[in-house]
This record gives C-alpha cells, sequence and structure tokens, in this order.
C-alpha cells in the first residue's frame, strides 16, 4: 500500500469524467480544484464526476478547492507583450491602461501606498526584476529596470520586500469559498498566508457556515515563514507552494525550509504536501527528467504527506503516465528504512489530548517492535488517524470511523486508508468484526499481528483510551 498521497491539478487535461477515472485509477488521491481558472458550471460537473467515480469504485477520492488570494498581476500590455530594456525607468499605474514599454498597470490599488524606494518588483515568476525609485502615494510609481525582457498580459508580480495591505480573502476568494462549501468540498486552500490570523479569519466563515471542511495553509511569502509556528498551530494542514516561495525568498533557500516545514508538520501532526515543479517537464514530454525524479524521490525522504501536480495533469499531454511515473518513484522509496518511525513522545501539558496521544505514540512503537501488519483505529473526528500518521509507522494504517464526513478527507493524510463502519456495539465486537472485513478484502491474513485502538465504552465515542494487540485468526 503506498503511503505517500499524490494531489492532481484538474484542467481541461483530465476533468472529462472519463480521464477522472483513469488518473483515479492510476493512482491520485486528492484532485485539487484551481479556481484561479475556469467556471463555477465547470467545477461544478467535476466534483459531480469525482464524487460518481468514488461511489462506483468504492473509492474516497478528496477534493481541494484552492482559492486564489490575492495574487497581483499585470494587466493587458499591447501586443501582448512588448520589451523593457535593463536600465530603462518605467511608469506604474494603479489606474487601469492598456500598457506599453512606458507604462503598466497592475492590480493592486495600494501599490503606490504601500511601496518605498529600493524594494523590488519581480514579475513573471521572476523573469523580469524592477527596482522603485519614487512613488507619488496615490497612484503612480517609478521604477528602474534592474533586468529586462518581454512583458506580457496578466503576469503575476511579486514583491518580496513590500509589506502588503490587501485582505488575506478578496471578494473573489469569498465567492468561491462560498461555492466550495456548498459544495461540501473536504479540504479549503488559502493562498499567500502570511500569518496565523489570516488562517483564523478563514475558519471563523467556515465555522460560520457550519461547514466540516479543513483548510491548507499556502506556504509561499516570507511573512509567513516569520510565523510558521503560529500557522502550523492554526492550520489544519499545509502546502510548501515552492513557485511563488522561491520568487519571493532567494532560491537556494527553499530546499531548507521545505525540510523545516515538513518537520515541524509532522510534529504538529498536521498534513504537509509539497507543490510545484515536480514533474513538470512532462507537461510536454513522456518521461520525467532525472532531476524531477529526484525532486519526488527527496520530498518523500522528507517526509511530505503528499506531492503534487499542476501543470502536468491540469493541461499535460500525458496526464495518466505523471501519475503513473509519480507512483512508481514513491513506491520504490518507500522500501528505505529511514522513512518510517519518527515518533515523537506525548506533551504532558496538552492535558485534553494527552491519554490519546500517549495511545498512538505506544501503538506505533509496539507496531515497530512486533512487526505489526496493520494498526487499526476508530474515530469519529479523524483526530487520531492524523496523529498516527505524524508517526510514520511502517504497519498499514486503516481507520474507521461512522462519520461520513471524514472518509474523503482523510485520503490526504501520510499512509491513511479508510473504511466506513457505524456498528459501535460493543469493544471486542468491533474489533472481531473489523479484523473480519480486512482479512475478506486482502488487507491482513492469518497470523498478522493486528493493534486496534478504540475508545471505551465504544458507544461514547469519546477519547481513545484502549490499545489492543491480537493475531488474526
Amino acid at each position: 500500500m503506498r503511503k505517500t498521497k499524490i494531489v492532481a491539478t484538474i484542467g481541461p487535461a483530465t476533468a472529462s469524467k472519463e480521464m477522472l477515472k483513469k488518473i483515479i485509477k492510476a493512482g491520485v488521491n486528492v484532485c485539487r480544484i484551481n479556481f484561479s481558472h475556469g467556471s463555477y458550471q465547470d467545477h461544478e460537473q467535476v466534483i459531480k464526476n469525482i464524487r460518481e467515480i468514488n461511489q462506483e469504485e468504492g473509492l474516497f477520492t478528496a477534493i481541494l478547492g484552492d482559492l486564489q488570494g490575492p495574487k497581483i498581476r499585470v494587466g493587458e500590455i499591447e501586443n501582448n507583450g512588448v520589451e523593457v530594456i535593463t536600465g530603462q525607468e518605467i511608469t506604474i499605474s494603479s489606474l487601469p491602461c492598456v500598457g506599453n514599454k512606458d507604462k503598466i498597470y497592475i492590480s493592486y490599488q495600494n501599490f503606490p501606498k504601500d511601496v518605498s524606494p529600493g524594494e523590488r518588483i519581480l514579475l513573471d515568476d521572476g523573469k523580469l526584476n524592477f527596482e522603485i525609485k519614487s512613488s507619488n502615494g496615490v497612484d503612480e510609481v517609478i521604477a528602474i529596470v534592474r533586468h529586462g525582457g518581454v512583458l506580457s498580459s496578466n503576469k503575476g508580480v511579486n514583491l518580496p520586500n513590500t509589506k502588503i495591505s490587501l485582505p488575506c480573502l478578496t471578494p473573489k476568494d469569498l465567492a468561491d469559498l462560498e461555492f466550495a462549501l456548498n459544495m461540501n468540498i473536504s479540504w479549503i486552500g488559502l493562498s499567500f498566508v502570511r500569518n496565523a490570523q489570516d488562517i483564523i479569519e478563514l475558519k471563523k466563515i467556515i465555522t460560520k457556515a457550519k461547514s466540516t471542511a479543513k483548510v491548507i495553509a499556502k506556504i509561499e511569502k516570507p511573512e509567513a515563514i516569520n510565523d510558521i509556528d503560529g500557522i502550523i498551530k492554526a492550520t489544519d494542514a499545509l502546502m510548501v507552494a515552492r513557485g511563488d516561495l522561491g520568487v519571493e525568498i532567494p532560491f537556494q533557500e527553499v530546499p531548507r525550509i521545505q525540510k523545516m516545514i515538513v518537520k515541524k508538520s509532522m510534529k504538529a501532526a498536521k498534513p504537509v504536501i509539497i507543490a510545484t515543479q515536480m514533474m513538470e517537464s512532462m507537461i510536454t514530454n513522456l518521461t520525467p527528467s532525472r532531476a524531477e525524479v529526484n525532486d519526488v524521490a527527496n520530498a518523500v525522504l522528507d517526509g511530505a504527506d503528499a506531492v503534487m501536480l499542476s501543470g502536468e495533469t491540469s493541461v499535460g499531454n500525458f496526464p495518466v503516465q505523471v501519475i503513473e511515473a509519480m507512483n512508481k518513484i514513491i513506491v520504490d522509496v518507500e522500501k528505505e528504512s529511514t522513512l518510517y518511525h519518527s515518533e515523537y513522545a506525548p506533551e504532558e501539558d496538552k492535558y485534553n489530548r494527552f491519554i490519546t496521544d500517549s495511545i498512538c505514540f505506544n501503538a506505533c512503537r509496539l507496531a515497530q517492535r512486533v512487526h505489526a501488519a496493520t494498526i487499526v483505529t476508530m474515530t469519529f473526528s479523524g483526530y487520531t488517524g492524523f496523529k498516527i500518521a505524524s508517526f510514520r509507522p511502517k504497519a498499514d494504517i486503516f481507520v474507521c470511523t461512522g462519520n461520513k464526513d471524514i472518509l474523503n478527507m482523510l485520503s490526504l493524510v501520510w499512509g491513511v486508508d479508510v473504511f466506513y463502519y457505524d456498528k459501535f456495539v460493543s469493544t471486542d465486537d468491533t474489533i472481531s468484526d473489523i479484523k473480519q472485513i480486512l482479512k475478506k478484502e486482502g488487507r491482513v491474513g492469518e497470523k498478522d499481528l493486528v493493534i486496534n485502538l478504540a475508545s471505551m465504552p465504544i458507544s461514547e465515542k469519546g477519547e481513545t483510551n484502549m490499545m489492543k494487540l491480537s493475531y488474526v485468526e
């Protein structure tokens, strides 16, 4: 059973039910809907298709709705592209206009108020580099082109030195969020997170809507790195979004920061996704570059819960083949023994979770010592699934729950496989029944050791306080 999960961005190349079924059967665990592109009608059809496939195939593919966030872009440029020359001055306006080599518009109304002389402006993923010379503080900024090139319409803008006053949720994000919550999407991705407060604001809206959706904080701003501990505490999961992150901070720092975020997230039992340019050459090529193979492998070895594909599956020529290639890399890397058993002793000051955390911790220790085939946990909230996975046991993890809201959501979590089970009569009967189900489905064999976690009394669905080790009969 592959433990590291695969997230695939859905786009024109994979939106049909036929292609969705192919990529899901090839190994996709989470389908990402990017609200930067497409209509609600398109997204609704994709969601409907995924849910039909889950029903038909007995699967629990999760859906991630990725909000665009306060993405700053250049406006329309004449002839859809002009060349700006290194050393020249250029005017940047916050008032809409058709841009040329001397003046351009960017979609950030407070830009002239927020920037200061000497700050950098990076355009088109850092291909062009400007430096602020002066601002009138109202609607125009004069910049010097430090590294020129061709600038086209609608290219992204990064401001690595500027404290941006844009809200974390734009009017478009709020509309997209309402749609996502109405569609009962499991995961909501928040782009350009700057601090823990951004997550808290989003969670308030989700709670008010009486939704059970979980939040993924996308780490792509230097401010987020500065508040990473607060963000990890506030969020439900994280994404290392290396595209914008690698433009906003010095690119050489990205590998170190990736490893730091994965390590902190594992310790906090928060799933973490590594994203951007993982297999990018396979947008047009049938095989990945060797550097891309190593990139995916290193993300798995770092301990990431999931690796993500963007253009490779949304607009690429070989979406099924890229999933198959990524699956092969993960399966091979997961043979490496150093990937497993990253247990952190429970913190005694966490009174409300100390018993549950201790049971999960010792279950993973016991599984290692006796070479247990499987750890089975019964949960209503999903917490023990997250916690056990964070310890990275070599044993398979099966989460049994009567809460349908968490079944798909858990498909993002490392090593977790889920079953719908709602016959919580007595602890012994439930454990025996689940073992027989796993045996019937070929997940365990006779004489396999199984560790079961549950709450006693089981009917109260309280905190996990019981662990049982037994053989499969």
